[in-house]
């Protein structure tokens, strides 16, 4: 008797245990969901299963990796793509296939299963020029602070400054679990439709992922968003909704890149290198007249002693 009831308990516990695993994963909507034990993984490569923890953001460079094996299953995926910082950077080489550390933060060399190389910032974007496989990465450069160039589609008007950024706070912190006081200022124009938002972590501080933050919501305004439930960024403000449309997502790290004119395109350099020949020509022909009018005076007063 005391075996049978034994056993209707376990049963009842499996049951019980089978009934509370999720299917999905809030965070990630290509995420799988089993059990027991419960667990959710996120396929990154060929059998590669990355287990996730879905009550918090899923880092970068797992999801970067599984975006590149979609791609290459042919599976559904959603690629994305005035710097107002000198030392910000611009996501400008699109996504590649990361190597990770096992926590999920990207190594400080990345070379995309290629011979070519670069390093890269704590947000897995490129700071350096590129070089080969000798090429040395002391350090993972951490990123601490993201400017967030956004614009609303048409239709709110009077839009208060100061209201705008307590909305955005708000839901930086209820939709990517951001710390809302890291939103250190905002700046609106109204006829432009866009906003600024300046999201700053202080130096030395490694508790915060700024990277995670961008990218999520780099997808919720430019793509499809990467929770299940698939609900775009807004911002409600005075009874009015606000609907992005447009975002460019600026890094600032906490030492400044080292990339080189190799990283300028040919256009940027014909321009430099005729300002510079113009400069140089201007200062030769002020040089010339300082010359001549020399040679003019000498003569005079040569002319005035005689």
């Amino acid at each position: 008797m005391k075996v049978w009831v034994f056993a209707v308990l376990a049963a009842l516990a499996v049951g019980a245990s089978a009934q509370s695993c999720p299917t999905t994963c809030a965070t990630m909507k290509w995420a799988t969901c089993d059990g027991p034990p419960c667990l959710c993984t996120l396929l990154i490569g060929n059998g590669t299963k990355q287990p996730l923890d879905c009550t918090a953001l899923v880092p970068k460079c797992f999801l970067m990796k599984a975006e590149m094996y979609r791609a290459r299953r042919g599976l559904s995926t959603r690629s994305i793509g005035r710097k107002q910082h000198e030392t910000a950077i611009v996501d400008n080489d699109g996504i590649y296939d990361p190597e990770c550390e096992n926590d999920g933060k990207f190594k400080a060399k990345q070379c995309n299963n290629t011979n070519v190389c670069w390093c890269v910032n704590s947000a897995g974007v490129r700071r350096t020029d590129k070089g080969d496989q000798t090429l040395k990465c002391e350090k993972l450069v951490e990123t601490n602070w993201v400017r967030l160039q956004l614009t609303h589609k048409e239709g709110p008007t009077n839009v208060n400054k100061d209201n705008l950024k307590a909305a955005i706070a708000n839901e930086l912190n209820s939709r990517y679990k951001l710390d809302s006081s890291l939103v250190k200022e905002i700046q609106y124009d109204p006829d432009a439709r866009m906003i600024v938002v300046d999201v700053t972590k202080p130096k030395g501080e490694r508790i915060s992922d700024l990277s995670r933050m961008a990218y999520y919501m780099e997808k919720d305004v430019k793509a499809l968003p990467l929770f299940t439930e698939q609900k775009n960024f807004t911002a409600s403000v005075g009874g009015q909704t606000l609907m992005m449309e447009k975002i460019i997502v600026y890094y600032v790290d906490e030492e400044p890149p080292t990339m080189t004119m190799k990283h300028l395109t040919g256009g940027i350099i014909a321009v430099i290198v005729v300002v510079v020949l113009a400069v140089i020509a201007g200062l030769l022909a002020v040089i010339a007249v300082i010359a001549v009018a020399s040679v003019f005076v000498e003569q005079a007063r040569a002319e005035g002693g005689g």
